[in-house]
């Protein structure tokens, strides 16, 4: 028999595991035209890209919450009797935060409606806290997320750069992290929630990095966060992974990097070649692929608007041995597909 202590203790361990998250709020209240807030109104956002609704309603004080939303663009529709339907577009929900969208009804049909485009507010009025947010596309198109000449993991793209970007904040890929003046690498990272902090070697992060490609964004919060957010002396990293959507989308690349397209070292001679400078010897690649869409099975079930996959498979070493291992891949599967072919 279940005792009913472990029970406890294991939904107290649940709430404490699902506390530190990577969704986002949408929330605010709802008034009529004079001003006066309005209870029991149906509020609904659609995650624009997959279809998904999140439903709740407004309280007898008119404040409404969506909690617990995966990040993403949204469309916020409010609907009442007697008043116009309330249509909000372009919001977009960032990891951990909390976006504020007050609305002012109208008086009409629940036929009509009147839709917003206006942008969301910057100014963060539900919080204190101080936190930065980079997106993936951002993420890929920094420079300072190129292949170095060190060996290891740091020599890679690695996503912990974007440090750079936060004031206050100094960063050396693999070696040494310091945010607002903390003591070196003790900060804290998070991958859908889940701690990802290197517990070992706290100043190699690198060896349980995700791949840039497969990253949607990342919070940096730096100060005056919530409590759910511990276990951190500078910086919480709190990463949100890309997901499937309704469109089939993907993507191919290979970061390729040979000392003969490296500029020499200035006042030296290539004893090999006097007339060049000595180049480093510097040979790897950071190659790989994503796929992400619908999970759709013909003629058994349509996942659009419900079930999703996202995949990236992402290989980053030496150079010859990464084209070795890749030519090794692909002879098994045209073996096999001759096999079956056969």
């Amino acid at each position: 028999m279940t005792s009913p202590r472990f029970v406890a203790c294991s939904l107290i361990f649940a709430a404490v595991a699902f506390a530190q998250g990577d969704r986002g709020t949408i929330t605010g209240t709802i008034a009529d035209p004079a001003g006066a807030m309005v209870a029991n109104a149906a509020v609904e956002a659609k995650h624009v890209e997959t279809g998904g609704v999140y439903q709740t309603q407004s309280t007898g004080t008119g404040n409404y919450t969506l909690a617990q939303l995966p990040a993403g663009a949204y469309e916020l529709s409010v609907s009442v009797l007697g008043f116009k339907k309330y249509v909000r577009q372009g919001l977009i929900v960032e990891v951990a935060g909390t976006l504020r969208i007050d609305v002012g009804l109208e008086v009409g049909s629940a036929s009509e409606s009147v839709t917003v485009t206006e942008a969301a507010p910057l100014l963060k009025t539900e919080s204190g806290e101080l936190s930065h947010n980079v997106t993936g596309e951002r993420m890929n198109e920094l420079p300072v997320l190129a292949i170095g000449a060190a060996a290891g993991s740091s020599s890679v793209r690695n996503p912990t750069s974007v440090a750079q970007l936060v004031p206050g904040a100094f960063v050396n890929a693999n070696v040494n992290l310091k945010v607002n003046g903390a003591p070196a690498n003790t900060s804290s990272f998070r991958i859908e929630g889940q701690d990802a902090s290197n517990g070992y070697v706290a100043a190699v992060p690198a060896q349980v990095q995700p791949s840039v490609d497969s990253i949607q964004e990342v919070t940096i919060q730096t100060s005056n966060f919530a409590a759910e957010y511990g276990q951190v002396g500078g910086g919480f990293f709190n990463y949100t992974m890309k997901s499937g959507t309704n469109q089939v989308h993907g993507s191919a690349y290979d970061y390729f990097v040979n000392e003969a397209l490296d500029a020499g070292i200035p006042f030296t001679i290539d004893p090999a070649h006097p007339n060049q400078y000595i180049r480093t010897v510097e040979r790897r690649n950071d190659y790989g692929f994503t796929f992400g869409g619908p999970v759709v099975l013909p003629k058994l079930y349509n996942g659009h608007d419900k079930t999703f996959l996202f995949f990236n498979w992402d290989n980053s070493a030496n150079s010859r041995t990464s084209m070795r291992r890749l030519l090794q891949f692909l002879s098994r599967r045209i073996v096999t597909v001759t096999s079956r072919v056969r």
